[in-house]
C-alpha cells in the first residue's frame, strides 16, 4: 500500500468501491484495518432506546453502530486507488445504499455465517435492486472458516456468476486479496481495466476528502 500525495501520478485511476452487508458483519473493522489514511467512521453508541431495532443476540459484543457510511482509501497498484465506501447494516438505514453505490464499479458484500439470514437482504438487493459487479466475502469471525464455501453458496442461494471468498476482516492482507476479487470481478464483467476509471469530477471529490 501507498500513502501521500496522489498527484504525483496523472495517470491514476480512481474506483469507488463498495463495502455491504448486514447488521454487525464487520464492515466498520474491515475499512478500518485495510484503509492507508485514518478512516472515517460515523459510528454512534448504542443505547437502551435503540434495542427495539437495533436488536443483538447473546454473546456478541457491539456497543457502537455505523450511522451514515465508512470511508477509506486503498491504493492496490502504483496507478490504482480505490475508495472504500462502507454502508450502515441496519434495516432503517437501508434507503441511503443508493446513494452509497452511486458511481461505485463494484461490491463487497460480508456475510456472517453464525447468522447467515442476516445477509439475504444484502445479497437480493446486488442481484435484482441494483446493476452492480458484486461479491460475496464470507468474514471469517475468530479466524475459522466454519461452513464450506459450496455450503454458503447454496444457502444463499447465489448464482454461479457471483463470486465467493472468505476474508479475516481484521487482517490488512485477507482484506486487500478480497477486494482484489471484486476488482477482477468488475474487470471480467464490464471489459477490463478501463472499466475502473471513475468520472474525473468524482475522483477529484474524493481526492478532496481523502
Amino acid at each position: 500500500m501507498a500513502s501521500g500525495s496522489l498527484s504525483d501520478n496523472p495517470l491514476l485511476t480512481s474506483a469507488k468501491v463498495v463495502i455491504a452487508g448486514g447488521f454487525g458483519v464487520g464492515k466498520t473493522t474491515c475499512v478500518r484495518s485495510i484503509s492507508e489514511i485514518p478512516p472515517i467512521n460515523t459510528e454512534a453508541w448504542m443505547t437502551a432506546a435503540s434495542e427495539p431495532v437495533d436488536r443483538l443476540d447473546p454473546g456478541i459484543d457491539k456497543t457502537t453502530t455505523t450511522v451514515a457510511m465508512d470511508f477509506g482509501r486503498l491504493t492496490i497498484d502504483q496507478d490504482l486507488v480505490l475508495y472504500l465506501f462502507g454502508t450502515p447494516g441496519q434495516p432503517r438505514f437501508w434507503p441511503m445504499w443508493d446513494d452509497l453505490c452511486r458511481g461505485a464499479v463494484g461490491a463487497l458484500v460480508l456475510a456472517d455465517t453464525r447468522h447467515l439470514e442476516g445477509s439475504f437482504p444484502a445479497v437480493n438487493y446486488f442481484e435484482h435492486d441494483i446493476d452492480l459487479p458484486f461479491v460475496v466475502c464470507v468474514n471469517l469471525f475468530d479466524g475459522v472458516l466454519t461452513h464450506p464455501l459450496d455450503d454458503v453458496r447454496a444457502a444463499l442461494a447465489l448464482s454461479a456468476d457471483v463470486p465467493l471468498t472468505a476474508c479475516d476482516a481484521r487482517d490488512p492482507a485477507s482484506v486487500a486479496r478480497a477486494l482484489l476479487v471484486a476488482v477482477e470481478h468488475t474487470m471480467a464483467r464490464t471489459g477490463g481495466r478501463a472499466a475502473l476509471a471513475s468520472d474525473p469530477r468524482q475522483s477529484h471529490q474524493w481526492r478532496q476528502h481523502a
